[in-house]
């Protein structure tokens, strides 16, 4: 193959390569059409599962529904026909007339708080607007549109710090314009690495001082494939391309790795297939399946209503959020619903990578400002990442010229069972009692992942019958690697220059943290709530008072103003945190509350007047409470990818608002810390860390007893042959 061939080459495959949104929209010119999912194929050109089997037994009806759908609920996503009317409005919208503007995300303008909390079903839906985020000319545009009134009722233009969601069309522009420079071909071609075995990865830049504001940035990262699917193995370490993707020019080729070999792609293979290396697998568990002969316990009504137990929620995808919990009620014992939150989302993902070298300082990435958790977010596999009997829906996205299409089954709905206990006594009849009492635990999960690049994140609200909710966040995926002249740890002059750990010949795993802060707008029976902090304090007894000679008891403090509830978790500092409801009682007095009770979590250790945790700098506190405010809904800001910090939930925070009795947000990260190791290559088993929201005199006695135990007589028992 002739080098112009080579070119020509490269830029026909930069519409379909394994980028790190590669999943948010359709590339138009290879023929996907807005009734199909957003990309027809992969790289291998195998084709997708526009739907489960499960779905489609279940009488659901395919992905074509979707083009009669109209909401049903104020905070209901856009529909079809409301993305093409939004679109049609927008067309004729006088500042875009000679030229459509890049639309990096279309979606509803929810309506204020108030409206939605007083709707009942069959009330009239509050009128519907639509919120766009477009780049016109280099700058960013905020656009509201009433699709009742047919017209654009708000535009405002942004000139500082910070960019849009970086969208497919941005980072096919950063390859094209890659892939064409005969500098970075002849620096492959120097490495000895075959043209047709290159795959690049488009990277955020973040943001390293006002000389690379007022322009976007993407840098451009390569590996090689050859003989392996898990080309992130096989790093071409040192080659980095950074790409004014506006002007479509290089800026800069960094190339200082030529003496580094690239990674061997053996032991690198992770697809499953019945030849090598899956064929000398040893013994592993049988299949295995939760069996609900009478079918899910649960039900989705209207499209997004979940109802499960004695729990409701609303529950939609989000472009950047991926999966929205709203209005989460519980029923009481009089039969009455309560609520407990208003909305809960992870807000924003903070990774970064601890290295300094040219080639590796830039990492620090926020998925979700930066990339979109359900931009990157693709259907799930049925049985792997869902049991039989779950529940599957799609999201209706927008494409950069404002159509719609549809991304199938991202987000799924299942009730759980692992023969765990959710609450169990049994009696020594020594007393005359012969008590033996257990309630099996039973959940409903909802569960989507994103797929940012090399790392998939998973993301469970778990629901239970106590009245608890576990939101947990598992890591799994591949290493982002570094690679190395060295084979053998003996080999190295200096181990303690080492930014992480050798995982396999020529391959450093880099240390680095993953920071995931979660929105949770608690309403506890109403919106006006307080925080308080409970802390444990030692007390010394008196001389004579008691053989002890000290004990713990819970001094409590309500937080007045937001430094006061701003908290970095200290073990030798125990504390609980509660939201309350001041206003509403137990029937014992105490007010009704529920709490936030962390699990392993991580700091980052920044400093913070670093770059990353500048623009990071809602990782400073493990927790934030904030007024209510709509336009403080993105941790890292509204407009992340390229930011300067001007706009995070610390800036918002500074200005001490007060925040008793008011209508408050509650902020949490969950922090891991990953210093890789020889079992994270070629894959990572995943890592999991949770929280829980647990009720606090929220109930008079514990719902649990209103859960029936499973009797003998309720299950069939079935054969190995599979006959019940």
């Amino acid at each position: 193959m002739g080098k112009s061939n080579y070119v020509q080459f490269f830029i026909i495959m930069a519409i379909a390569p394994f980028i790190f949104i590669y999943s948010r929209y359709p590339p138009e010119n290879l023929g996907c059409s807005t009734a199909t999912p957003p990309w027809c194929t992969t790289k291998t050109h195998r084709k997708t599962n526009l739907r489960s089997t499960s779905i489609l037994d279940a009488g659901i009806p395919d992905s074509d529904h979707h083009f009669t759908d109209t909401p049903l609920h104020p905070l209901d996503p856009l529909t079809v026909s409301e993305i093409n009317r939004v679109r049609s409005i927008l067309s004729a919208y006088e500042p875009f007339l000679l030229s459509s503007p890049s639309i990096n995300s279309l979606s509803l303008d929810e309506p204020e708080k108030i409206e939605v909390t007083r709707w009942k079903t069959g009330d009239p839906l509050p009128p519907r607007r639509a919120s766009v985020t477009a780049l016109f000319d280099g700058v960013t545009h905020f656009l509201t549109v009433d699709l009742g009134l047919g017209l654009v009722t708000g535009h405002d233009v942004h000139t500082g710090p910070g960019y849009p969601m970086l969208a497919p069309n941005d980072l096919t522009t950063a390859l094209e314009v890659t892939y064409s420079d005969l500098e970075f071909n002849r620096s492959i071609l120097a490495r000895g690495v075959d043209l047709n075995d290159i795959n690049c990865i488009t990277l955020s830049s973040g943001w390293y001082g006002p000389d690379e504001e007022g322009k976007r940035i993407v840098k451009v990262q390569c590996f090689s494939s050859q003989d392996t699917s898990n080309f992130y193995m096989r790093p071409i370490e040192g080659l980095t391309v950074t790409v004014d993707i506006d002007k479509r020019k290089i800026i800069k080729i960094t190339d200082i790795g030529r003496g580094i070999p690239i990674p061997k792609a053996t032991n690198t293979e992770y697809e499953y297939t019945t030849n090598y290396p899956f064929s000398d697998m040893g013994p592993t568990p049988n299949p295995m399946s939760m069996e609900q002969l009478k079918g899910p316990s649960f039900t989705v009504d209207d499209g997004h209503i979940v109802k499960w137990a004695n729990w409701v929620f609303h529950l939609k995808p989000d472009i950047r959020a991926g999966m929205v919990i709203s209005q989460a009620m519980i029923r009481a014992e009089d039969g009455k619903y309560r609520s407990v939150m208003y909305k809960g989302f992870a807000s924003e993902l903070f990774v970064p990578y601890m290295d300094p070298d040219e080639a590796w300082y830039f990492k620090s990435y926020m998925d979700a400002g930066e990339f979109g958790l359900g931009a990157t977010a693709m259907s799930l596999v049925e049985l792997n990442d869902c049991p039989r009997h779950a529940y599957y829906m799609d999201a209706v996205f927008t494409t950069t010229d404002g159509q719609p299409f549809i991304q199938p089954n991202i987000i799924c709905i299942f009730e759980r069972y692992a023969g765990d206990i959710g609450w169990r006594h049994s009696e020594i009849p020594v007393m005359g009692f012969n008590i033996r009492e257990s309630r099996a635990k039973v959940t409903l999960v909802a569960r989507m992942t994103a797929s940012v690049g090399n790392y998939d994140y998973i993301f469970d609200w778990e629901f239970q019958t106590d009245g608890l909710i576990r939101i947990k966040v598992g890591l799994s995926g591949m290493l982002m690697v570094k690679g190395t002249p060295y084979e053998n740890i003996n080999d190295i002059p200096n181990t303690s220059d080492m930014t992480g750990t050798l995982v396999s010949e020529n391959v450093i795993g880099v240390v680095h943290d993953h920071f995931v802060t979660f929105h949770l707008d608690m309403d506890i029976d109403g919106a006006n709530n307080s925080f308080v902090k409970f802390n444990l304090v030692k007390e010394e007894t008196l001389p004579g008072q008691s053989p002890r000679k000290s004990y713990l008891k819970a001094k409590r403090k309500v937080a007045k103003t937001e430094d006061d509830a701003k908290i970095k978790l200290k073990l030798y500092d125990p504390s609980e945190f509660h939201v309350i409801n001041p206003s509403q009682r137990s029937r014992l007095g105490n007010p009704t509350g529920y709490k936030i009770v962390p699990g392993g979590t991580a700091a980052s250790l920044l400093d913070h007047d670093d770059a990353p945790q500048i623009r990071a700098a809602f990782t400073n506190n493990q927790i934030w409470v904030t007024p209510h405010n709509k336009s403080e809904t993105w941790a890292g800001g509204v407009l992340a990818s390229q930011s300067n910090g001007e706009d995070t939930l610390e800036v918002w925070s500074s200005r001490n608002r007060e925040i008793e009795n008011k209508d408050i947000v509650l902020w949490y990260t969950l922090g891991f810390h990953h210093i890789p190791c020889q079992e994270d290559f070629p894959v990572m088993p995943t890592v999991s860390s949770s929280f829980e929201l647990k009720p606090v005199n929220f109930f008079d006695r514990n719902p649990i007893l209103r859960t029936k135990p499973t009797f003998p007589k309720d299950l069939p028992v079935c054969s190995t042959a599979g006959t019940c």
